[in-house]
């Protein structure tokens, strides 16, 4: 099995557990509230983290077809997946801190540059492997 795959596999499994822990804390907090609702961040942690491990098995399918080298396979799964785990982190943190509000409502000079170098790098990533995937399989190598 190449690296790359391994990698993503093992992150979709992470991120699976995370789902499953976010769970357990929004059911939780949702028990202790009086209006019977887990901060926002929670939520938004809970579902994200579900969510990016299909997306890790996903990104692992795509680069088991990738024409790219194993370097390269490493470097394209790697961004995505750095970039989910920051965000999970974040929401996580934010989810402690009880925070409520939208994090984008205050303006923030490194938070918007983190948001366009994860628009370029998921984006990208996800593109070359689509990419490959369709040259692979349907132009041949």
């Amino acid at each position: 099995m190449l690296f790359a795959v391994k990698l993503s596999l093992l992150f979709s499994g992470i991120f699976l557990l995370t789902g499953m822990l976010t769970g357990v804390w929004k059911y939780a907090m949702i028990m202790r509230s009086e209006l019977h609702i887990a901060p926002v961040y929670v939520d938004i942690a809970h579902r994200n983290s579900l969510l990016f491990s299909f997306a890790a098995v996903v990104i692992a399918k795509l680069v088991e077809f990738s024409p790219f080298g194993p370097l390269l396979q490493l470097l394209i799964v790697g961004v995505p997946l750095f970039f989910f785990v920051m965000t999970s982190a974040n929401q996580i943190t934010q989810g402690y801190l009880n925070r409520t509000d939208n994090i984008f409502r205050q303006p923030d000079r490194f938070r918007n540059l983190f948001m366009y170098a994860l628009i370029v790098g998921e984006v990208g990533s996800i593109g070359l492997l689509l990419g490959g995937f369709v040259y692979s399989q349907f132009f041949g190598l």
